[in-house]
């Protein structure tokens, strides 16, 4: 296959921006759309250019008429000093347990605490990419979900800020109000703080206002490049697939105004290194996603750690971050300029702190700044406290931090818990990736007697034996079985996005299998329940069609649905079955003996898998149900056995959908053909 472009290599709009020795005002207008300026190599080059990044904000701020009012509204205060915010899935199993059927939002601040030194907010995605298998809308995937609130107020008393998403490209799912009334409602009943405008780089002006009246302070995140006139109304952004000069330049954005919050991310990197040395040295924050989209891209023990000693110093020091002179690569001895070292220099009531990145991969520990302070007390944040001679150790592709505190300035008071903290969290030099494989789960034995011995109707029956299946899918964010569909890649286009791709299976049967030639009926189910009392233990959503506990008229001989997993599996036992796996239900298929009810749905089978932080299932089938209008849906229509579709997991009975049905297999004695 050909590409047109190299996925690892950024694209020409991600680069940084060269700044021109000569500022005319066209070149002034065109810096406008930088995302990074470039930074010069040779140090003689640098006061110049820092002078011309403050002539290019000045006249910026003069032509684009900025007042700065949206950062004085005192509720979105917040978003200057929110530097570690994590895109969450809302059934990462670290939030969620499907054992217990609840939210775990302590196990999972936890382990934010431990590795990350904590969280200032959450963005809790939800609805893609699971939308599209059914007509719930992305409103109903956040209001249909027990106790969501409840969540997000666990969340608020621990200090950390929700997000709630955004996706603007949902046009052919279920239609209620516009999606502004809409989204401001959401904000307001869940006491949302922020909006993430997924897709979006900013909101139109009819959103913003809106969602202010709905929730006033309510902070906008947009993705990628935000435009500088909406800097304006736009308290953050996303910083994705920013490419850096060689040696750091300065994220835009921010320069403009110092209270806009960037959060640098890479999604599908296994180094942060490139992303956290921005981020320190432009005093923004950082994305942490360990779960993206089903997939799992977990952070390093090396690169958590600097987020963690990062996220320190700037929580404490925010104020200098924030409010204080602020000089990118400010001169350091020239052997930490020769070891690949660089700063930024932050100044203010006596206080200056530098902040300190190894871009190399040897460590550095001697000489960083020109000289020694000639008076008052130099500390080496990070090297566990005093200093008097502009000595320091900046760990190979780490950060470290010195703070000097004038003659007759006070010692900050958040200086010793800052040291405090920095001396439990060290750097770690450990730069693996830790892999997670996703395993089969063994389903556990539903609690309802046997109602039959083996299969009473059509089967399709699939011989003992070993076998090799060509299995078909598209190419979405959530991979298939193992591993990240894009590693160290920067933005995955087409043909790498949503194109058809193939996998082969191999296997063995031990013995045979009949697969049901037909789906499970909704008489069949009712007469299941008649026969057993089945109750599910999380009935949200259960059967949800039905009216007083039956199917409507007409309709008894269609697929049932609104049943997640663990029903099937108790209707199966019950037949004296079980669900055939995503391999059984291919062969059965492919024998042509499966037959389709009317209307068509997707197949349960039994094939739920976790790595221990996603749960997923395959699909086989197809359904009649399709949602148009944006390729960010689960694919619909009717698909041939080799088809199968990764279904992440959703829990508290949101898996039950319409679309989705099942039909039982049973296990053959060995000689059976």
């Amino acid at each position: 296959m050909t590409y047109t472009f190299d996925p690892l290599v950024p694209r020409p709009i991600d680069r940084p921006t060269e700044v021109p020795a000569e500022l005319t005002p066209e070149r002034l207008v065109a810096l406008d759309d930088a995302k990074i300026f470039a930074a010069p190599e040779r140090v003689a080059d640098r006061p110049a250019w820092r002078a011309r990044l403050h002539a290019w904000r000045e006249d910026a701020r003069a032509r684009h008429a900025y007042d700065g009012s949206a950062y004085a509204r005192p509720e979105a205060a917040w978003a200057a000093r929110c530097h570690t915010v994590a895109q969450v899935w809302l059934w990462d199993e670290l939030l969620y347990s499907f054992e217990e059927g609840r939210f775990t939002p302590r196990r999972f601040l936890a382990d934010a605490r431990e590795r990350f030194g904590g969280l200032d907010a959450v963005v809790l995605w939800h609805a893609y990419p699971v939308i599209g298998l059914d007509d719930r809308n992305q409103w109903d995937h956040y209001r249909q979900v027990p106790g969501l609130r409840d969540l997000v107020d666990d969340l608020h008393a621990a200090g950390v800020r929700v997000f709630v998403d955004y996706n603007p490209w949902d046009v052919g799912t279920r239609r209620g109000a516009d999606d502004v009334t809409e989204l401001a409602s959401l904000v307001a009943d869940l006491d949302a703080d922020g909006v993430f405008l997924d897709t979006l780089k900013k909101a139109e002006p009819e959103l913003v206002e809106r969602l202010e009246a709905a929730r006033p302070g309510v902070v906008l995140e947009g993705e990628s490049k935000l435009a500088v006139e909406r800097i304006e109304d736009h308290s953050a952004s996303w910083a994705q697939f920013f490419a850096d000069s060689p040696v750091p330049g300065v994220l835009r954005a921010h320069w403009y105004e110092r209270r806009h919050m960037q959060h640098h991310v890479r999604r599908w990197h296994r180094d942060h290194t490139e992303e956290l040395r921005s981020a320190w040295l432009n005093g923004v924050g950082v994305m942490v996603w360990e779960v993206v989209f089903g997939v799992w891209v977990g952070w390093s023990r090396r690169d958590a750690a600097t987020v963690a000693r990062m996220t320190a110093v700037q929580r404490a020091a925010g104020d200098l971050l924030l409010e204080g002179e602020w000089t990118p690569l400010a001169e350091l001895d020239p052997a930490a300029e020769w070891a690949g070292v660089y700063a930024s220099r932050w100044e203010r009531d006596g206080l200056t702190l530098w902040t300190l990145a190894n871009a190399s991969d040897r460590d550095h520990e001697g000489p960083v700044l020109p000289g020694a302070p000639a008076d008052g007390r130099l500390f080496d944040l990070t090297g566990g406290g005093r200093s008097a001679d502009g000595r320091a150790a900046v760990p190979a592709r780490g950060i470290a931090a010195l703070l000097h505190v004038a003659e007759g300035t006070p010692i900050p008071e958040w200086l010793p818990g800052l040291l405090a903290e920095l001396g439990r969290r060290p750097h770690e030099p450990d730069a693996r990736f830790r892999h997670r494989l996703a395993r089969r789960l063994a389903p556990a034995a539903p609690a309802v007697p046997a109602g039959g011995s083996g299969p009473d109707g059509a089967v399709a029956v699939v011989p003992a034996g070993p076998y090799a299946l060509t299995v078909r899918y598209r190419a979405r964010e959530t991979g298939m079985y193992q591993g990240a569909p894009y590693v160290d890649e920067w933005k995955p286009l087409p043909p790498r996005l949503h194109d058809a791709r193939v996998l082969q299976r191999d296997g063995v049967l031990d013995t045979p299998v009949a697969v049901a030639a037909t789906e499970v009926t909704q008489a069949q189910f009712a007469e299941f329940l008649d026969a057993t009392g089945y109750t599910p233990a999380l009935p949200h959503r259960f059967l949800a069609h039905w009216r007083d506990g039956r199917p409507a008229p007409g309709t008894l001989d269609r697929p049932v649905t609104f049943v997640d997993l663990d029903d099937a599996r108790a209707y199966c036992a019950w037949r004296g079955g079980r669900l055939p796996t995503e391999d059984e239900w291919q062969l059965a298929g492919e024998t042509g003996a499966l037959l389709r009810g009317e209307p068509a749905v997707w197949n349960w089978t039994e094939s739920e898998h976790s790595d221990g932080r996603t749960r997923f299932v395959m699909l086989k089938g197809g359904s009649d149900h399709t949602a148009e209008g944006s390729e960010w849906y689960v694919e619909g229509g009717r698909r041939g056995p080799e088809y199968s579709v990764k279904l992440l997991l959703p829990g508290l009975g949101q898996a039950r959908s319409a679309t989705v049905g099942f039909r039982c297999a049973w296990d053959l004695p060995g000689g059976a053909r």
